[in-house]
């Protein structure tokens, strides 16, 4: 009994990890979708802008790696 209650409470744990997978979704369509606004105002500033994106699209990806081996660690761990 106890060992099913333990795999439930890693899988729940696990499933609740991964939300924040969709949330760095939001936030990378959210850098690409700016960048494209930016760069239609300004064309000019492209390659600034590009560059920039890239910063912001490796910070949110960071965050999506986080939560994915937090997930990873809650299932295969004990």
């Amino acid at each position: 009994l106890f060992n099913m209650l333990l795999t439930a409470a890693k899988l729940i744990g696990a499933g609740l990890a991964t939300i924040g997978l969709a949330g760095a979704g939001v936030g990378i369509g959210n850098v690409f979708g700016s960048l494209v606004i930016a760069v239609s105002r300004n064309p000019n500033e492209k390659d600034e802008l590009f560059r920039l994106a890239i910063i912001g699209f490796a910070l949110t990806e960071a965050i999506a790696l986080f939560a994915l081996m937090m997930a990873f660690l809650i299932l295969f761990t004990f």
